[in-house]
């Protein structure tokens, strides 16, 4: 986009441009015009001397020859008239040049005694047939003339008519001096030429006058244009465009001084449901309040924009803590505003990065520091830098997403299944099956690898439906050999939010003819976050066939404790990361217990995952959880290795620390 100093620059060279070519085109109009006249002037002069002719022959010479015709001789009486008459015109310089000629156009009386043994001239003869030529030359400037040439004279050829009845009896040629004519003429252009030159020059500024006008308000429509092309409409916040300048701009001065600069996206939380609910309006003026909010915290040289819907933009120069600021600036985001008259508070997700630690490519930070606004948003984490194992997008996961869609209809993928035991006798309670992918050329790939690129497209339908299949499949043929036993699969946000998820496990379990309390569905506490209300609906639905639910990795997310105790759930997963410390850690101690207190007062069974030690196992029983899962019991297995090891599996040793 070209600056608007730029365009101001480029619109000015328009209009002198403009002025100047307009001054040509005037002068050009006023040389134009001042030739016609010219022209004009001369046409009229010749015209007059035309007249002037015409007047001497009715009056002086047709008169002398009283019906005589020229083809016979002249007498003495009209020879010696005609000669008074040409002297006397000569004399006062009223005719150059008199001559008589006959109707075949040859001279039979000239004053100067010239032309007599001349060819007849054209315009002679066409005056013969009863035309009348004039035109504008010079004395003795035609080639059969002698002597040196004259000034300039209108040279007249006029038809004679004389006797009775009249007819034509010859032609008479007059010289006639244009000078006199010319006076008078150029008298009358010169005062013409000043009308004219004023006439154009008022022309010339007024279209100067409207032209400038014109521009004008072309330049201030430039400027609004310009100001609207890099500026958010609602907000009054520079827009995408000139975020990604200021950005670049900020990176390339970072990089020079070796200054850090961090580069931040904002996205407002369940915006939609504001719009949604109170209206789009009361959306874009809570938008508007937030944008002021943001622009009078930042610094000077700071830069925030608007990018889009509620997705903001950041550039923090010269920011030795950007995590910290981010954070204050959130805090200046959840503050409530009052729009209409209606108390509102949004929170917001941050993600962001600092050049040059995470690159210098503009394009590249950007799409990075979004990267780490999606991840802020699924882990309800507020502000989070940008961090590699968050971009589901790089060009390897990109085609690992389309070799994913294969794997499942080639069959690459498998299940290994982890026991999970009841801590008080040891007795496995159920297997959960968790996806591997055997790929031809990376190897046993874990989930953590692939599923979350599943995820982002309708590829987890497909996924979620083959390890149901799957699962259940398994589980049938191991309860011919080893009895009942359950199976947990894992669901995600995406399948909670899908109809078919209902429908696809009644199908499958009347397909293997297994009771509904075979199968143990688990979702993370992000996958209930996504949408709470849908969540709810369809677990109650899986709850109704009477399948059991489990909320996996309890305490990692942001759940409230009313929340859970609504909740169509039989089993509480208590993250791993508050149990693999939990025999050396009191307050992880004291998180699993309060877990536990919670779980049992709502009826709920809780399961310690990540169990590596015994002493993490004694731990877990003396905290009163129900069930244990992790490396100590088992380490995840395939479904043939699944037999052998429920025939040889004990009850662990009693711990002293167990009793």
């Amino acid at each position: 986009m070209q600056s608007s100093g730029a365009q101001r620059q480029s619109m000015a060279r328009v209009f002198f441009t403009y002025a100047a070519v307009g001054l040509v085109l005037v002068v050009v109009l006023g040389f134009l015009l001042a030739s016609s006249y010219r022209t004009e002037a001369q046409r009229r002069g010749v015209a007059e001397g035309r007249s002037e002719a015409m007047l001497i022959a009715e009056t002086a010479v047709e008169p002398i020859l009283s019906g005589h015709e020229l083809t016979n001789p002249l007498t003495m009486t009209q020879r010696t008239d005609l000669q008074s008459l040409v002297n006397t015109a000569v004399r006062t310089h009223e005719v150059l040049r008199l001559r008589l000629r006959d109707l075949q156009g040859n001279v039979v009386f000239s004053d100067d005694g010239s032309g007599f043994k001349e060819r007849p001239e054209d315009a002679a003869l066409l005056a013969a047939h009863g035309h009348v030529v004039a035109r504008l030359t010079h004395l003795n400037s035609d080639a059969n003339d002698a002597g040196a040439v004259g000034p300039l004279a209108v040279e007249v050829y006029v038809p004679l008519i004389a006797g009775a009845p009249a007819h034509r009896v010859g032609v008479l040629e007059a010289y006639l001096p244009y000078a006199p004519i010319n006076a008078d003429v150029s008298a009358g252009l010169s005062g013409l030429y000043v009308d004219l030159a004023l006439g154009l020059g008022v022309l010339y500024v007024a279209l100067f006058a409207i032209s400038l006008s014109v521009t004008r308000r072309l330049r201030r429509q430039l400027r609004l244009n310009t100001y609207l092309a890099e500026h958010d409409a609602l907000t009054d916040l520079p827009n995408r465009s000139v975020f990604q300048q200021r950005a670049a701009a900020a990176i390339a001065a970072a990089t020079r001084r070796d200054v850090p600069v961090a580069v931040a996206i904002v996205d407002l939380d369940r915006f939609k449901e504001i719009n949604d609910t109170l209206g789009h309006s009361n959306g874009d003026a809570l938008l508007t309040v937030l944008a002021k909010r943001l622009a009078d915290q930042l610094r000077p040289d700071d830069t925030v924009a608007r990018l889009g819907g509620d997705e903001f933009g950041l550039i923090l120069r010269d920011c030795e803590d950007p995590e910290g600021a981010l954070w204050r600036l959130r805090s200046t985001i959840e503050r409530e505003v009052l729009v209409n008259g209606l108390p509102l508070s949004v929170d917001s997700s941050i993600g962001y990065v600092v050049a040059r630690a995470d690159g210098i490519d503009v394009d590249e930070l950007l799409q990075r520091a979004e990267v780490a606004m999606y991840a802020a948003k699924a882990r309800h984490a507020g502000v989070l830098r940008y961090d590699p194992s968050q971009d589901l997008y790089d060009a390897s996961n990109l085609s690992l997403a389309g070799e994913l869609r294969h794997a499942i209809d080639a069959g690459e993928l498998v299940l290994h299944y982890q026991p999970k035991a009841r801590m008080h006798d040891g007795r496995v309670d159920a297997l959960e099956a968790l996806v591997r992918w055997q790929h031809p050329m990376l190897g046993l790939l874990p989930p953590d690898r692939f599923v979350p690129l599943a995820e982002q497209s309708d590829l987890i339908d497909r996924l979620t439906e083959w390890v149901v299949h799957r699962a259940l499949a398994d589980v049938c043929e191991l309860q011919v050999v080893s009895g009942l036993v359950s199976v947990a699969v894992n669901v995600s946000a995406r399948n909670l939010g899908r109809p078919g998820l209902v429908e696809l496990v009644r199908r499958e379990l009347a397909a293997t003819g297994l009771h509904a309390e075979t199968l143990v569905v688990e979702m993370t506490e992000t996958a209930l976050l996504a949408d709470p209300a849908g969540a709810a609906r369809v677990l109650g639905d899986l709850r109704a066939l009477g399948i059991r639910v489990s909320l996996d990795d309890f305490g990692s997310g942001q759940t409230s404790l009313g929340y859970v105790a609504t909740l169509p759930i039989d089993e509480l997963k208590i993250d791993r990361s508050f149990v693999g410390e939990l025999a050396t850690s009191r307050a992880d101690a004291a998180i699993v217990r309060s877990v536990v207190d919670l779980g049992h007062n709502l009826g709920l069974q809780v399961v310690a995952e990540g169990i590596e030690t015994d002493a993490c196992w004694a731990a877990a029983a003396a905290a009163g959880c129900d069930l244990a899962q992790g490396f100590f019991l088992a380490r995840p297995m395939p479904i043939g290795e699944v037999g052998p090891w429920l025939a040889e599996h004990r009850v662990p040793a009693m711990t002293p620390a167990r009793r």
